[in-house]
C-alpha cells in the first residue's frame, strides 16, 4: 500500500521486496504439498496393506482427488512466480501487473519456441535432442526450461515495464492503447525479444547455477549446514527467501530425472518423486535441504529455549510472559513460524542467535547423516506426520523425536546458562518489560488482538508512513522521519522486535497475526487520511 508519494528503493530494499513476493506462490506450494502428501501416502500400497479400510473406493477417490489438486502448484510453478513478482512489486494497478506477468511469460516461451524451430531443433520427439537443448513442455509449449530463475528474471523485467508504462499517455489517435492497456502490449514486444535471446544466453546462467550446486555438494555433509545456518543468519534482514528459492527451485539444489522428466531444485525433486507412482522413497540429496533439517531446532531447540526463558524470568513475572512464550512455541511447532521466539532474544543477545543459527545448520547435517528423508518446507509437526510418519519407516521419522530431544536439552542448557551468567534481559527478567507485556496483552483491541491505533501512533501516525506492507510475520514500512518512530512504545504494544534498515525503512516483527494487523492499520490510515 502506498500511503504517500512513492519513493525510489535501494538495491537492499528491492531484494527484500523481491523475497516477499515469493511468499504468495510458496504459501500455495506448502498447502498443495500437504494435499499431495496426504493423498499420495494414503493411496499407497503399503498404507492400504497396513490399514485395509483405507482401500475403500470412495476413500481412494478422495485421496486421488487430493493428489491431483495438490500437484497443480508444482506443474505451474514458474508461471506462478512470474505472475506473483510483478503483482507483489507493483505500487499501483497490481491486477494489470499480474496479467502482464502471465502474458509476458507465455510470449517469452512462444518466442523461444520460434527460435528453436527456425534453427531446426524443433519439432522433434528425439529425447536426446530435447535433453541436449534443455527443451521441456512449458504451458504446453516446447521451450527452453529456464525454471524458477528464468521466471524470476522475467517477472522483474515485466515489473520494470509496468512501472515505466502503466500511466503512459499516447497521441489521441492511439489513446485507446495508452495507460494500463499499454503494459501487456509493450510486455508482449519486449518479452518476445527476450525469448529470442534465451537460447543463446541461458546456457551461461545454467553453468553458473550448476557451479553453485557443485560447490554446495562438494561440501559433503556440511553443505546442508551451510544452507541451514545461512538461512537463519539472513532471516533478520528478510533476505532468506532468495537463498531458499535458489536451493529449492534451481540446479543449485540438485538435478534428477523423475518419471522420465528432468527436474531441478531440492523441493521440485521431492514433489516430483511424491507425485510419481513408480518412485518408492525419497532422494536423500534433495530432502537434506528441506523440512527434516529444520525439525531439530523447530520441534526441540526453540521450545527448549522458550522453557529456559520462562524459568529464568522473575517468579512474579512468569505468569505475565507465559502466554507470549506459549503462543510462540505453538507458532513454531505447529506452523513452522519461528520469528515470534527468535526475536525475543535476537536483539538482547545476538551471540545467542548466532549459536541458534549454527545449531539449526548442524540439525540439517545430522538429519542428512542419519539418512532421514522428510521433505516439504516448514519443518513443523504437520510435515513430520504427513511426509514422515505417513510414508512409513523408510523415511526414518522415528529418529526425529530423538534428535529433537537432544536439541531441546542443548538449547535449554545453553540459554539458561547464558541468560543467568550474563544477565540477559529476556522477557520477564526486566520488571518494566514484563509489566508492559501484561498491559499490552490485557489491552488488546480489534480482530487482530493487537492495539493497532497505539501501534500506528508509535510509528508516528498515518502522516509519517510512506508505504505499508507485510510478509509472513513482519510489517514492512517506509517512513518520512525515523525520529518519529517510538521503538519502546511498539514493543510495549507486543511488537516482538523492530529492525531499522536505514533512515527511512524499518520492519516491525508482529508474528502470525501480522496480516490482520496490517489490514486494520491500512483501514485506520484510510479513515484518517479521508
Amino acid at each position: 500500500m502506498a500511503a504517500n508519494a512513492a519513493s525510489r528503493i535501494t538495491v537492499w530494499e528491492f531484494f527484500q521486496q523481491l523475497g516477499k513476493t515469493f511468499m504468495l506462490p510458496v504459501a500455495l506450494l506448502s498447502f498443495c504439498g500437504i494435499m499431495l502428501g496426504i493423498g499420495s501416502s494414503l493411496s499407497s500400497h503399503d498404507v492400504i496393506t497396513l490399514f485395509p479400510a483405507l482401500g475403500h473406493p470412495v476413500l481412494q477417490a478422495i485421496f486421488l482427488w487430493m493428489s491431483k489438486v495438490g500437484s497443480f502448484a508444482f506443474s505451474y510453478l514458474p508461471v506462478m512466480f512470474c505472475i506473483a513478482i510483478p503483482l507483489g512489486l507493483a505500487r499501483e494497478n497490481k491486477g494489470v501487473a499480474a496479467f502482464a506477468g502471465f502474458v509476458g511469460f507465455t510470449v517469452m516461451n512462444l518466442a523461444t519456441n520460434f527460435w528453436l524451430t527456425m534453427k531446426g531443433i524443433l519439432p522433434t520427439t528425439d529425447a536426446a535432442v530435447l535433453k541436449a537443448n534443455n527443451v521441456q513442455n512449458v504451458l504446453g509449449i516446447q521451450s527452453v526450461d529456464t525454471g524458477i530463475l528464468g521466471a524470476v528474471i522475467a517477472g522483474v523485467i515485466i515489473w520494470l515495464l509496468h512501472e515505466r508504462f502503466h500511466n503512459v499517455r499516447l497521441p489521441d489517435a492511439l489513446a485507446f492503447f495508452g495507460g494500463t492497456r499499454f503494459v501487456p502490449i509493450i510486455t508482449s514486444v519486449v518479452m518476445g525479444l527476450v525469448g529470442l535471446v534465451i537460447p543463446l544466453i541461458w546456457p551461461v546462467f545454467a553453468m553458473g547455477i550448476t557451479a553453485l550446486g557443485s560447490m554446495i555438494n562438494s561440501a559433503g555433509a556440511f553443505g546442508p549446514m551451510i544452507f541451514g545456518t545461512g538461512e537463519r543468519l539472513l532471516l533478520p534482514f528478510g533476505l532468506q527467501h532468495i537463498l531458499v528459492a535458489l536451493i529449492r527451485f534451481t540446479e543449485a539444489g540438485g538435478t534428477m530425472e523423475v518419471c522420465g522428466k528432468t527436474v531441478n531444485g531440492a523441493l521440485t525433486i521431492f514433489q516430483a518423486q511424491l507425485n510419481c507412482p513408480s518412485v518408492h522413497g525419497f532422494s536423500e540429496s534433495a530432502t537434506r535441504f528441506l523440512s527434516q533439517g529444520k525439525m531439530p531446532a523447530f520441534l526441540g531447540g526453540l521450545p527448549g529455549a522458550a522453557l529456559a526463558m520462562y524459568h529464568c524470568a522473575r517468579p512474579e513475572n512468569r505468569h505475565k510472559i507465559k502466554g507470549l512464550l506459549i503462543s510462540g512455541v505453538i507458532a513454531c511447532v505447529v506452523g513452522g513460524t519461528t520469528e515470534p521466539l527468535e526475536f525475543l532474544f535476537l536483539f538482547v543477545a545476538p551471540v545467542l542467535y548466532l549459536i541458534h543459527a549454527l545449531l539449526t545448520g548442524l540439525g540439517f547435517t545430522i538429519m542428512a547423516v542419519l539418512g532421514v528423508t522428510i521433505g516439504n518446507t516448514d519443518g513443523n509437526v504437520i510435515d513430520f506426520v504427513v511426509f514422515g510418519m505417513l510414508h512409513g519407516l523408510a523415511t526414518k521419522w522415528y529418529l526425529v523425536p530423538v534428535v529433537a530431544a537432544v536439541w531441546f536439552a542443548a538449547y535449554y542448557a545453553i540459554f539458561r546458562f547464558a541468560i543467568l551468567r550474563f544477565n540477559i534481559k529476556t522477557p520477564g527478567r526486566d520488571v518494566e518489560v514484563a509489566r508492559q507485556v501484561e498491559t499490552a496483552m490485557a489491552g488488546s483491541v480489534g480482530k487482530s488482538g493487537y492495539n493497532v491505533p497505539a501501534i500506528l501512533a508509535a510509528l508516528g501516525g498515518a502522516e509519517n508512513i510512506v508505504t505499508l506492507d507485510n510478509c509472513i510475520t513482519r510489517l514492512r514500512l517506509s517512513v518520512k522521519e525515523m525520529a518519529n518512530v517510538d521503538v519502546e512504545a511498539l514493543k510495549a504494544n507486543r511488537a516482538i522486535g523492530v529492525v531499522q534498515l536505514n533512515q527511512h525503512n524499518l520492519q516491525v516483527v508482529i508474528g502470525p497475526q501480522v496480516q490482520s494487523v496490517k489490514d486494520e492499520m491500512a483501514a485506520l490510515m484510510n479513515m484518517v487520511q479521508a
